[in-house]
């Protein structure tokens, strides 16, 4: 029999220690590379190193540990019936709960207490807060449950948030202080925490202050609220679109559907009136840089041959293979609360899109035809010569070649932030508009599965390493929405970007290949490409033992066989970094809020190229 290693044996510590603080012993708990869960029985917490580094040791342990205390305190059934169903108010109140359960086990017991800590920490060193620079910045969210965590265990919260807590602390202090100070005297109540929670979001204007009594009614009754918490979530979910709309963009979005032409026109004036504003507000990352080194053009020699060294652990997945229903909804509305403040901007931007593709689409005449409508300019020759074979005229529609537009999405770590915010945001206005105008969109994104070479790496390091090997890694090609898939049903899976451990490495070419030849294989008569990448392709484990230029050369020799060789027109936005020096068709942008106007006229331009 082996000798247990010292990882075995942490593991084995962490999983009898959650299941006793649980109380439940069929829990499983598992160690994965990706984001931490919990999905029934089963934990998945981060996998320590073989050397079992004290912070990653930590961090598993707060992982395992606020897991098992959700598991113990915490009813899923109850918080469903009594949440709100407005996206940003239901994250606040998620945190809040959160909080609340974990304030449980830290009270009592202060070994967990620094483990929650720590986990803690590690969550924000990844969260917009630490990087917010204004109060629109500031995920409410986050700063509530920190305030909530500070009033009921009195721990201060991390150091790094303390500057974007700062910005929000004395607002939310004065519309809800009160109601803070009263949740810790019903801590162990989850049904009167809910009921506290539920008012504090009343105080902080996330609700109206008459649905408050409605829920706590509904709370009460047998099942009811559950049913219709199933029935808002289901698979058709088009009342609330998933939960995830804001109220805000559901009103825009019922107005152009409904006001009719004159409301669009109406619209479309107000929109030429502001075109000279900053197209996604004005609270960007000013003067965004390269997050990736920008190279020297690189000299392509023809025998220039790429390949990965396995594809045996490749994979394209669906958005939602890679987590439950629950959190994509979570996600979803964690991403509108980070773009709260740019609803407005976002119903321009459609409008703006929408308008300039309707454009194309105006009805023109065909005349002198021998049959049709009365020409009325030839009414005079009808009336001299009545058989006259040619005093008519057709109407005939001028709407695009059949289309399709594929959003490529580079999904790497570099991204994190409010750059994939805004990627995430603005590949849904290009869904959501460009279905209203009769064109079929697809929303890929790629990463890879795992930092430093993932399994893919280890498979080389047991052949011995042999030298050359090739692309090192995992490939990670994700399905965000598929062309024929109605944007409403796949709004949540945008959320899937702002998932903490999804963005890792990039390996551009073979991503635009795979995008390539998914639209080869449509019908559409007309196919277009958007790549919307921060970067030049970087993966540390296959450029540290092949040629530094390595994967740049592929971009090169892809880019250059598409533009020349394919049907597939080619577009490129760079955020913050020079994408000119790769395609024909490109623009860089160096903050990363001008991305959703770009996107409107890069694809405009190309329609309006067409009718031309």
């Amino acid at each position: 029999m082996a000798e247990q290693t010292p990882l075995d044996a942490l593991k084995a510590v962490l999983g009898g220690a959650a299941r006793a603080m649980a109380q439940e012993p069929e829990l499983e708990l598992s160690y994965t590379s990706e984001a931490p869960s919990l999905l029934g029985k089963t934990v998945r917490v981060p996998m320590p190193s073989r050397s079992l580094p004290a912070d990653q040791v930590a961090e598993a342990r707060g992982f395992a540990d606020g897991y098992a205390l959700r598991m113990r305190h915490h009813d899923g059934a109850l918080h469903a019936r009594t949440a709100p169903a407005e996206a940003v108010a239901r994250a606040v109140y998620d945190a809040v709960e959160q909080a609340r359960v974990e304030a449980i086990g830290s009270r009592g017991m202060a070994g967990v207490s620094a483990n929650l800590t720590h986990a803690l920490e590690m969550r924000m060193k990844s969260d917009p807060l630490v990087r917010a620079r204004s109060r629109d910045e500031v995920p409410l969210s986050t700063a509530v449950g920190l305030l909530v965590r500070e009033r009921l265990t009195g721990a201060a919260p991390p150091a790094a948030t303390l500057h974007g807590l700062s910005l929000v602390r004395d607002w939310i202090e004065e519309k809800a202080g009160r109601g803070l100070d009263g949740l810790e005297l019903v801590l162990d109540d989850q049904r009167a925490f809910g009921k506290l929670a539920s008012r504090l979001l009343e105080d902080l204007q996330l609700v109206e202050g008459e649905q408050l009594p409605e829920q706590d009614e509904e709370a009460g009754e047998e099942g009811e609220g559950e049913e219709q918490e199933q029935s808002d979530e289901g698979e058709d979910g088009e009342d609330q679109d998933a939960g995830g709309q804001t109220d805000s963009e559901a009103r825009a979005e019922s107005s152009d559907e409904e006001s009719g032409e004159d409301g669009e026109t109406r619209q479309m004036d107000e929109d030429d009136a502001a075109e000279g504003e900053s197209d996604m507000g004005d609270d960007g990352e000013e003067g965004m840089m390269p997050v990736r080194p920008n190279r020297p053009p690189a000299d392509l020699s023809p025998s220039f041959d790429y390949r990965p060294f396995t594809t045996v652990f490749d994979e394209v997945i669906e958005a939602t293979e890679l987590c439950d229903e629950e959190e994509l909804t979570r996600l979803r509305a964690y991403l509108d609360q980070q773009l709260i403040h740019l609803q407005g901007a976002v119903t321009k931007l459609a409008n703006r899109l929408q308008r300039r593709l309707m454009a194309q689409q105006n009805r023109s005449w065909d005349f002198d035809q021998e049959e049709g409508l009365l020409d009325a300019a030839r009414l005079a020759r009808v009336v001299v010569s009545p058989g006259h074979s040619l005093s008519y005229k057709m109407e005939r529609d001028t709407e695009f070649r059949d289309t399709m537009v594929t959003l490529l999405i580079d999904n790497s770590g570099s991204m994190r932030g409010r750059p994939i915010s805004i990627a995430a945001i603005c590949a849904d206005i290009m869904a959501r508009t460009l279905e209203r105008c009769g064109v079929k969109t697809e929303i890929l994104g790629f990463t890879t599965r795992a930092w430093k070479g993932g399994q893919s790496r280890e498979k080389w390091l047991g052949q011995g390493r042999p030298p050359a090997p090739g692309r090192l890694n995992d490939l990670r090609h994700i399905i965000y929405k598929r062309a024929d898939e109605p944007w409403r049903h796949a709004r949540r899976n945008l959320g899937l970007m702002m998932r903490e451990g999804l963005l890792k490495e990039n390996i551009d070419g073979e991503a635009l290949l795979w995008a390539h030849n998914r639209m080869i294989a449509r019908s559409e008569e007309r196919k277009i490409l958007m790549v919307i990448s921060d970067g030049a392709p970087v993966d540390d484990s296959t450029l540290s033992v092949n040629s530094g230029s390595y994967l740049e050369k592929h971009l090169r020799q892809v880019i250059a066989w598409v533009e020349a060789k394919s049907p597939v027109e080619l577009i490129a936005i760079g955020i913050g970094h020079d994408v000119t020096r790769y395609y024909q068709k490109a623009v860089t942008i160096m903050d990363v809020e001008q991305l959703g106007g770009t996107m409107v006229e890069q694809l405009a331009g190309l329609f309006e190229g067409e009718g031309r």
